[in-house]
């Protein structure tokens, strides 16, 4: 199962939460970036595309209530 079929499967409040859990550990990598102990540069890409995900579902979710 890919990840966005995981968050699909979600409802709108939990896909909020795992939006603000996301930006926690976004922020945190990039903490570790600046004091330079961050190893593996590519987990902040990682993080920041599933924000981006998870907040396009959210959106498909919001649009499809609002119908």
């Amino acid at each position: 199962m890919s990840k966005a079929a995981a968050l699909r499967d979600k409802d709108v409040a939990a896909l909020q939460t795992e939006i603000k859990d996301l930006q926690k550990a976004h922020f945190g990598l990039r903490m570790q970036k600046a004091t330079q102990q961050l190893s593996n540069m590519a987990t902040l890409r990682v993080t920041r595309r599933d924000i981006a995900r998870a907040k396009t579902i959210l959106a498909q979710k919001q649009q499809e209530a609002a119908k």
